[in-house]
C-alpha cells in the first residue's frame, strides 16, 4: 500500500462521539514511551502524530484519515505517565469503551518495546484484549536499538510468556521507526483487511 494522503480529522473524548461513516479502523496503542508517535509518523508522514518529550501525552481518541479510505486511530497509552488515579480511571474507561463497542475496528496494533524483557503490564493488557475478543497484532518497536541476538531473545521471551495463556499466538511485526523497518509489512497487513465495515 502506498500512503498518498494522511490527515488529522479530530480528537474524541468517548467512543460515542467518533465518526459514523463506516470506514475501517486500525488502532495503535502501547505503554508510555514505546515509540507510538514515531511509528505512526513512519507509516504515514513526518509530523502527523506529535512526538512528545514527555511520554503519555495522548489523552483522547485521535483519528487520522488515510488515503480517504481508512482511519488510523491513535489511542492513549496504558502506562499512564504521570496522571492522577482519577484520570487513569477515565482513560481506561475510554479505551475499554472503544475496544468493546467500536464495530469499525478491524485490528489493534499493540506496540511492545523490544529493548526490554516482557513486562506484566503488557501481558495483562494483551490478555485483556483476548478475553474481550478484540482482534490484535503485536508490533515490537525500537528494534534498531539493540543487537539482533538480544532482539530475538526478548521477542522469544515475550512469545513464550504469551504461550502460557494462549493456544494460538498472535501475529507480530518487528519495526524500527528510525530505520523505517517493518513499514511495508504493516501497510500490507492493513491493505489486506482495510475493507469497509458492515
Amino acid at each position: 500500500m502506498e500512503v498518498k494522503s494522511a490527515e488529522f480529522i479530530a480528537s474524541y473524548p468517548k467512543v460515542g462521539a467518533c465518526p459514523t461513516d463506516g470506514r475501517p479502523e486500525f488502532a495503535f496503542i502501547g505503554r508510555s514511551n514505546v515509540g507510538k508517535s514515531s511509528l505512526i509518523n513512519m507509516l504515514t508522514h513526518k509530523g502527523l502524530a506529535k512526538v512528545s518529550a514527555t511520554p503519555g501525552k495522548t489523552r483522547l481518541l485521535n483519528f487520522f484519515l488515510i488515503n480517504q479510505s481508512w482511519y488510523l486511530v491513535d489511542l492513549p497509552g496504558y502506562g499512564y505517565a504521570r496522571v492522577s488515579k482519577t484520570e487513569q480511571k477515565n482513560l481506561k474507561s475510554m479505551i475499554d469503551g472503544y475496544f468493546h463497542h467500536r464495530e469499525e475496528l478491524i485490528a489493534a496494533f499493540v506496540l511492545i518495546d523490544s529493548t526490554i524483557p516482557p513486562t506484566k503490564i503488557d501481558l495483562d493488557f494483551i490478555n485483556g484484549l483476548g478475553e474481550a475478543g478484540v482482534p490484535f497484532v503485536l508490533v515490537f518497536t525500537k528494534s534498531d536499538k539493540i543487537g539482533k541476538d538480544t532482539l530475538q531473545r526478548n521477542i522469544g521471551a515475550f512469545m513464550d510468556k504469551l504461550s502460557e495463556t494462549w493456544e494460538n499466538l498472535p501475529t507480530y511485526f518487528t519495526t524500527s521507526a528510525e530505520k523505517r523497518m517493518g513499514r511495508t509489512e504493516l501497510l500490507e497487513f492493513i491493505a489486506k483487511w482495510a475493507k469497509p465495515a458492515k
